[in-house]
């Protein structure tokens, strides 16, 4: 089974194959999605409460897959997509006010998704591992989809973009929110599983197969670069 016919939801069981992507480098973006400093950190242990080493348990397994697929494979993207001439673009959450009134109100919901990330200060910053270079785009955002929530659309239609390829956390949320964005804007969307994660493998794997198909189409970074390998 390749990307063609993985992932596929009921709505798509019995669906024809995919045609193979036309990949050309000056009319596709590669879009990491909100690969940030805080959602790396991880307090000491030991430190912790019993209920607080519970939760920070139940995260181990988010922050293996970051480090051990997200992260080195984005880099590996990010070099191959600069090789080739495609566009780089980064999207982070950040506040542009000291206390996140500018937020949009899914980021101020109380619980996990309520994070105060001033766009000047260290924990909304991107990851060092993915830093772009030269002149490659960033754009902040306040809201889950970093189409609506940024003048990335503008942006993209200024580049004359066609296709966005998709890279971040968190699967099931803004990687998603941006996804069906992109999608009802009539752009050609590609999600890399394996530069991808939500909070556990369950809900990283669900939201593909929701996804795949009729947002995106989803496949491996590697499948991906044999598309592109002549483009």
């Amino acid at each position: 089974m390749n990307w063609k016919t993985a992932r596929r939801s009921l709505y798509y069981d019995g669906a024809p194959e995919p045609d193979d992507p036309v990949i050309v480098p000056s009319e596709t973006a590669l879009l990491v999605i909100d690969i940030q400093n805080t959602y790396l950190e991880r307090p000491d242990r030991a430190t912790l409460s019993p209920q607080e080493q519970r939760r920070y348990d139940l995260w181990t397994p988010f922050h293996g897959r970051m480090r051990n697929s997200v992260i080195p494979n984005t880099t590996k993207m990010l070099d191959f997509a600069r090789r080739a001439g495609i566009e780089c673009i980064f999207a982070r959450i950040a506040c542009h006010t000291k206390d996140g009134r500018d937020r949009s109100l899914s980021q101020k919901m109380p619980g996990w998704n309520n994070l105060l990330l001033p766009k000047n200060e260290l924990p909304s910053q991107i990851v060092n591992a993915l830093l772009p270079v030269g002149d490659e785009i960033v754009v902040t955002k306040t809201t889950d989809s970093a189409l609506t929530g940024t003048n990335l659309r503008l942006i993209l239609h200024n580049l004359g973009i066609k296709t966005v390829i998709c890279c971040g956390i968190f699967t099931d949320q803004c990687v998603s929110s941006t996804v069906r964005s992109l999608a009802d804007e009539s752009y050609g969307v590609i999600v890399l599983e394996d530069c991808c994660a939500a909070a556990n493998d369950d809900l990283h794997d669900r939201e593909l197969e929701i996804i795949n198909m009729i947002y995106c189409h989803v496949m491996s970074s590697g499948e991906l670069a044999g598309y592109t390998k002549n483009a």
